[in-house]
């Protein structure tokens, strides 16, 4: 069962994913969450350094989607000043909305990563479809309410993880 929450990669940030590492693996399109893993959940737009990850992707043929469990008003705010198609109330981990959004893009799930800061919605999310996971370290300290109370059970999940010597990122 905790293999369903190992993500396939880990990095800081979505800086370290760059289009020629994802192309080398034959990835055409992400999927991303958006808060805490593009920018802090309580900041509404994009920094310039986000929007020219966007724009890296694009220059590289690498579509994005984001997938979040947020409201429509809040993601559409940050997703529709990029061009950036988006879905909102995801319910993650439940894998309709990455199925909507594999065939949004036209692509196979082995050309597809999924990129999170979350175990329980985006990692887990992503593997129960078979689809590459990337964790990133959550871009703030903070967190709403749901979230504390998923983070509280990533810890124990990540603790039992490291006890069997399954994680290697550290």
């Amino acid at each position: 069962m905790l293999k369903y929450f190992l993500p396939n990669e880990h990095a800081k940030s979505i800086f370290e994913i760059t289009p020629e590492h994802l192309k080398q693996k034959g990835i055409k399109g992400i999927i991303t969450d958006l808060d805490n893993t593009l920018i802090e959940w309580d900041r509404p737009l994009a920094t310039p350094d986000v929007a020219r990850w966007f724009e890296q992707m694009k220059q590289s043929g690498i579509q994005v989607t984001i997938v979040s469990n947020n409201n429509k008003k809040r993601v559409e705010a940050f997703a529709k000043p990029l061009g950036i198609p988006f879905i909102f109330e995801a319910r993650k981990p439940l894998t309709r909305a990455f199925q909507q959004a594999l065939r949004d893009m036209n692509l196979k799930k082995e050309e597809v990563v999924v990129i999170g800061d979350q175990l329980l919605t985006d990692v887990f999310g992503g593997n129960r479809l078979g689809l590459h996971t990337i964790l990133v370290v959550p871009v703030a300290q903070t967190d709403g309410f749901f979230t504390r109370i998923n983070r509280n059970i990533e810890r124990k999940i990540l603790n039992m993880m490291r006890k069997k010597g399954m994680i290697h990122w550290e």
